[in-house]
C-alpha cells in the first residue's frame, strides 16, 4: 500500500475505505470485509452513527491495531471546547481504542475555534497521532492554519473528477497540509460511471470508470476513501496500483473538472441551517 507522509511524520494510507452511509447494522461486517481484502486505513465519524461497528469490526479482525488506521470527525453538535474533549472520549469508546490515527473536525461551523483547542489536546495526550479539519473551504482553513498551534494535517473535502480541488490543494500545500477526498465517485452524479472520458481510458487499461477515477486522484497525491457495502467492489477499489495513468490521460481528465460542487454549498444559508440543526 503507498501511502503519504502527514506534515509530523506519520505515514498514512493512500487509499481507505470510508463507512459514511454505512448502517450501524452493517458497519461491522462491511469493516471486516475491507479489512479482509487489505484495506488498512478505516473513515467514520460521530456524525455517522458507526463507529461501534467499525471499533467491533477491529477488535474482532486479528489485525495489530498499530497496522491499521483509524480516522474519525467530531459533529457540530460536539462543537467548543469542554464539549468536543468529552466526545472525543466518547468515540475512543465506541472505537474500543486508546487512540486515532486522524482526528477531525467534520464541519466548520459553531466553536470550531474551541474545538480544534481540544483536538490539540487530544493530539498532546496520545489519544490521536494526527488532527485535521473536514470541509474547510480555502477561506476558513487560512483562518484556522494561521491562528492554531498545530497546523491541520489534512483537510477532507469533496473532490473527485468534476471538482478537483486544484486552487485549494495549492493553498494547503503552503501550509503543510494534505488534500483528503470524501465523495471520490461524486456518488454517481452527472453521469459518472458512464463518462466517456473515464471509460475510454479504462478501456486501455482493462480497468474501470471507479478505478481510473481513483487512479486519477491517487496520481494528484490525494487521499482517497471509496464506501462500497459490496465485497467484490471493496476489490475492485483496491486494485488501482497496477497500472498508471501517462501525462495526457492526466491532462485529459483534468479537463473535466467543473471546479465546483456537486452536492452543496457551505455558503448557502439554507443549506448551513440544515447542517446545524442534524
Amino acid at each position: 500500500m503507498e501511502t503519504v507522509k502527514l506534515n509530523n511524520g506519520i505515514e498514512m494510507p493512500i487509499l481507505g475505505y470510508g463507512v459514511y452511509q454505512v448502517t450501524p447494522e452493517e458497519c461491522e461486517r462491511c469493516v471486516s470485509d475491507a479489512i479482509r481484502v487489505g484495506y488498512r486505513s478505516i473513515d467514520t465519524a460521530q456524525a455517522y452513527y458507526n463507529e461501534e461497528g467499525v471499533g467491533h469490526a477491529i477488535r474482532k479482525s486479528g489485525v495489530p491495531r498499530e497496522e491499521l488506521f483509524i480516522t474519525t470527525k467530531v459533529w457540530i453538535s460536539n462543537a467548543g471546547e469542554k464539549k468536543a474533549k468529552a466526545s472525543i472520549d466518547e468515540s475512543l469508546r465506541k472505537l474500543q481504542s486508546d487512540y486515532v490515527d486522524l482526528l477531525l473536525i467534520h464541519q466548520p461551523f459553531n466553536d470550531y475555534y474551541g474545538t480544534y483547542r481540544a483536538l490539540e489536546e487530544a493530539y498532546k495526550a496520545g489519544k490521536a497521532r494526527a488532527i485535521g479539519v473536514s470541509n474547510f473551504y480555502p477561506d476558513r482553513f487560512i483562518d484556522l492554519a494561521k491562528f492554531c498551534e498545530i497546523k491541520p494535517a489534512v483537510n477532507q473535502m469533496e473532490t473527485h473528477v468534476f471538482n478537483q480541488q486544484v486552487k485549494l490543494q495549492e493553498i494547503m500545500k503552503k501550509e503543510g497540509t494534505q488534500l483528503m477526498s470524501w465523495g471520490p465517485f461524486a456518488e454517481g452524479r452527472n453521469n459518472f460511471f458512464t463518462n466517456e472520458v473515464l471509460e475510454a481510458i479504462g478501456r486501455q487499461y482493462g480497468k474501470s470508470v471507479a478505478q481510473v477515477a481513483l487512479r486519477f486522484l491517487i496520481q494528484r497525491g490525494i487521499i482517497v476513501i471509496p464506501k462500497s457495502t459490496h465485497k467484490e467492489r471493496m476489490i475492485e477499489n483496491f486494485n488501482v496500483f497496477d497500472f498508471t495513468l501517462s501525462a495526457e490521460e492526466m491532462e485529459a481528465i483534468g479537463r473535466l473538472d467543473k471546479a465546483e460542487s456537486l452536492f452543496f454549498s457551505h455558503y448557502n444559508p439554507e443549506f448551513v441551517e440544515f447542517l446545524i440543526n442534524l
